[in-house]
């Protein structure tokens, strides 16, 4: 069979991509491996908690924000409920305790009060991620470190580490982090506010691969893709085949798109393109993972006179932003986490007197390959058991509510997503890092996930299959 637009994986960059292109009366085809669309952004049942793979907040929308013409286009805002997130992040460390609002001009003088001597370094520090593509004349370097920015720009230590709180939401290190890519990302924060989608992610990712549907497309779940047909410079068309079954099918398509991990594709293709496309790829690194712990409660934990929505804890050995990287790979009762409180809002996450909460923290597929599953089990118990712990001291009486807890390793984000390393942002955001936006050598091959030219994140993501979508139709 013949497709105008053929997409590898229902992440939100293929769905996006996939929702426009049927819209605009393309004949669409979109193939994903999991048994739901949606990637990172998904949700999954246990007992009456809707846990949520991914989302803690997106930055926006608002009327400056590029997802409000996106989700308008594609019908998201009457299709799925978004609330508002009372406050960007609370930073907590054994020295003191602050809460950043979304609202840069109270940030800043919230940060002013903290660290009067500071007040050109918070000044500058705002000014560069509130106007990311303006630079003072004298500043001519093309990108930098967000980590060698804050060290020119302030002195106290502790400052740096409140900036950073939410560094986790890109990066693991602020010192391999482009200060071109967090400007920008960080900017959309304090500019646009920030949102959660009632009942969780998979409501978005269900109603893009309904769009799909709806405007005569096909979504194919759990049928993965085994090969990349090339012919003559061009990419023909597509083998796969259903989970679990040896015999493979084919489809040929115009355009195809990859909304999966763009390092996978050297697998699937003849080997000479294979090659071509793995040394293109040369100098990308995927980015870090992430392990999680998700809760079910059985009270809200704002009953326990709990009040923030999220809470990013760096631990005591933290004292400079040198500790930050080093500390992602020390034990679990010591390493820096994020917790969500989802009952601080309308979640839709839980019933009547209940609620859902999840803890983050950095991680790597390294530290958990090659354990058998006994050890492999143990590691996670141990992990779950340093934390609520640590969570009980942030919370007294929090651990007489828990009804039932998960925790899911970076070797769940690789087995659910196939994502190198088990990576959630795509390539890591380097300073200077390579535009990826399509394959030179084929020019009917696109990326439109996390891996591309707009980055990881929902936002990322989003602007990637959109702009892919756009400008296959433009090709057109």
């Amino acid at each position: 069979m013949k497709y105008d637009i053929i997409i590898i994986g229902a992440g939100l960059g293929g769905l996006t991509a996939g929702a426009k292109l049927a819209r605009e009366g393309r004949k669409v085809l979109l193939i994903e491996q999991h048994n739901k669309p949606g990637g990172c952004a998904t949700t999954f049942k246990r007992g009456d908690f809707t846990l949520e793979v991914g989302l803690h907040e997106m930055d926006g929308p608002s009327p400056r924000d590029m997802k409000t013409k996106i989700f308008r286009d594609l019908d998201v805002f009457n299709n799925v409920e978004l609330i508002k997130v009372p406050e960007f992040y609370r930073f907590k460390n054994d020295h003191l305790e602050i809460t950043i609002p979304h609202d840069p001009e109270l940030a800043i003088s919230r940060l002013s009060d903290l660290f009067p001597q500071e007040t050109d370094g918070i000044e500058a520090y705002f000014n560069q991620i509130l106007n990311p593509k303006k630079r003072p004349p004298d500043e001519n370097i093309t990108d930098r470190s967000i980590g060698e920015f804050l060290d020119s720009k302030i002195k106290d230590e502790q400052l740096k580490l409140i900036l950073l709180g939410n560094l986790g939401y890109f990066h693991d290190d602020p010192y391999s982090l482009s200060l071109a890519y967090y400007s920008i990302a960080q900017g959309s924060y304090f500019n646009n506010g920030a949102s959660f989608i009632k009942g969780g992610s998979q409501k978005l990712s269900d109603h893009l691969a309904a769009y799909i549907r709806n405007h005569g497309g096909e979504v194919l779940l759990n049928h993965l893709v085994t090969g990349i047909q090339i012919h003559d410079g061009k990419a023909t068309g597509v083998c796969f085949k259903k989970r679990n079954n040896t015999s493979d099918m084919q489809v040929s398509g115009d355009e195809i798109i990859a909304g999966n991990a763009v390092p996978n594709l050297s697998d699937l293709m003849p080997e000479v393109a294979g090659k071509e496309l793995k040394d293109e790829l040369m100098d990308l690194r995927p980015g870090a993972s992430l392990l999680t712990l998700y809760i079910g409660f059985s009270k809200p934990l704002r009953e326990r006179g709990h009040s923030f929505y999220s809470t990013f804890v760096y631990d005591n050995s933290v004292k400079s932003q040198a500790d930050i990287v080093r500390n992602n790979k020390d034990d679990f009762t010591r390493r820096s986490f994020t917790f969500v409180d989802y009952s601080q809002i309308d979640s839709g996450l839980a019933p009547e007197g209940k609620s859902v909460g999840a803890l983050c923290c950095i991680d790597y597929l390294t530290d958990w390959e090659g354990l058998d599953r006994k050890d492999y089990e143990d590691k996670k118990e141990f992990a779950a058991s340093a934390f609520i712990e640590r969570l009980e001291k942030l919370i007294p009486g929090l651990s007489d509510n828990i009804e039932y807890y998960e925790i899911g390793t970076p070797a769940t984000v690789k087995r659910y997503t196939l994502n190198p390393g088990g990576a959630v942002y795509g390539f890591a955001q380097t300073p200077s890092k390579k535009v990826l936006d399509s394959f030179p050598s084929l020019s009917n091959l696109h990326f439109a996930s996390a891996w591309g030219k707009t980055g990881g994140g929902f936002s990322g993501a989003i602007y990637g299959g959109y702009l892919c979508a756009y400008n296959i139709l433009r090709k057109r």
